[in-house]
């Protein structure tokens, strides 16, 4: 039987997953615009600001720093950095909007659930005490400043 209790994630990698929670609020603002049929110009513009921002660092910090705590030929991390092309290729789109933005939404959503269900428990039990301090050295929980311009989900 499989526990709904959220995962115990160690404290070094808890500001990774603040920062997927921000994430599944993108995914959560991509839907809310297309149901309230918010132009997709604008909903385009704040998905890049976010890309921009939070997450090509974010991506960044993974494949240098938290990836590594596994082999590269790890099936987990291989599946996470064949994710994180394919998303920064959906980003890059400027044509089609409606499909790129709702494969966003699905992409981001989907593989934001693998890291925190698969990838991270598994570099959690894999990591040595040194390579969970260097991580917390790394990146600490920073808050989150929100990008209030044009809020169409609200």
């Amino acid at each position: 039987m499989i526990s709904n209790r959220p995962l115990k994630r160690a404290i070094e990698l808890q500001p990774l997953s603040h920062d997927h929670h921000h994430g599944l609020q993108l995914c959560w603002k991509i839907r809310t615009g297309f149901s309230r049929k918010i132009e997709l110009e604008r909903i385009k513009k704040y998905a890049d600001w976010f890309f921009v921002t939070h997450l090509e660092p974010h991506f960044e910090l993974e494949e240098n720093y938290i990836f590594t705590v596994l082999d590269s030929s790890n099936e987990l991390v291989k599946q996470a950095l064949t994710d994180h092309r394919r998303l920064k290729r959906l980003f890059s789109q400027t044509s089609d909007l409606e499909k790129a933005l709702g494969r966003i939404e699905e992409e981001l959503e989907k593989h934001i659930r693998f890291e925190e269900r698969v990838l991270f428990p598994e570099i959690q039990s894999e990591a040595t005490e040194l390579q969970l301090s260097k991580i917390s050295e790394i990146h600490t929980h920073e808050v989150f400043v929100e990008n209030l311009e044009d809020v169409f989900w609200s």
